[in-house]
């Protein structure tokens, strides 16, 4: 029986059980703990380097207030891009090529950033519905326009990440497929079409590594807008 190519982003279910929550909670062992020595080994080093500079990166447009957010958007960035590393490996399941899943991270987070602006600074929240300078005759409009893009924020960071690696996903399969069926018959074009699959893994991989900073980096945009 021939499967469908869309089988690999079926959740993996093991005598009825999902096993999604495991293949969430399983990246978390790869991270080394921090210890309490005085000097660190090359890996711990390299990982608080990593952390440090995008912690740097990201809070730097952030006004003070936003600074509290440092801790969760640090551990959502490391959780994403481990992920979607993973999901790269073979008979491994990508967890972030759920809709779901990835709507349960950005509407949280994106709702909590709009409840802090209307509760922080309500004037200014809502003054970005409405552009300063506007035509009295084009107020109305404007407004209906704006609260929709505010309400489709959300829907734009789970789809983007979804879309993106389910592409990516289903290109690199396609054309892994067409290999190993050009293989006995043009052992040549197989070749070329091997090498064309290596580079496409290795731009997968920056896709995987580039989307889930995107994800968070538009997040910190939210939040910036409300602190």
């Amino acid at each position: 029986m021939t499967l469908s190519f869309f089988d690999q982003f079926m959740s993996p279910v093991l005598l009825g059980i999902p096993l999604i929550a495991l293949a969430l909670l399983l990246p978390w062992l790869l991270f080394p703990a921090p210890t309490s020595r005085w000097i660190n080994n090359r890996l711990l080093t390299l990982q608080s380097w990593f952390i440090n500079r995008f912690t740097n990166q990201l809070l730097l447009p952030i006004n003070l207030g936003g600074h509290k957010w440092a801790l969760i958007l640090t551990s959502l960035m490391l959780f994403l891009i481990t992920l979607n590393m993973l999901g790269l490996l073979p008979y491994t399941f990508t967890p972030t090529t759920q809709l779901s899943l990835n709507m349960g991270l950005a509407v949280p987070l994106w709702l909590a950033t709009v409840i802090i602006g209307l509760r922080n600074q309500p004037t200014v929240a809502l003054g970005h519905l409405l552009p300063e300078g506007t035509p009295t005759p084009l107020i109305p409009v404007l407004i209906i326009i704006e609260t929709l893009s505010l309400f489709i924020r959300p829907l734009a960071l789970g789809v983007r990440l979804t879309a993106n690696l389910t592409a990516g996903h289903l290109l690199i399969q396609l054309i892994a497929t067409a290999a190993f069926v050009l293989l006995p018959l043009m052992p040549t074009v197989a070749i070329l079409t091997a090498t064309l699959l290596f580079l496409l893994t290795l731009l997968e991989v920056a896709v995987a590594m580039i989307q889930a900073y995107v994800f968070v980096l538009l997040l910190s945009l939210y939040l910036q807008e409300n602190v």
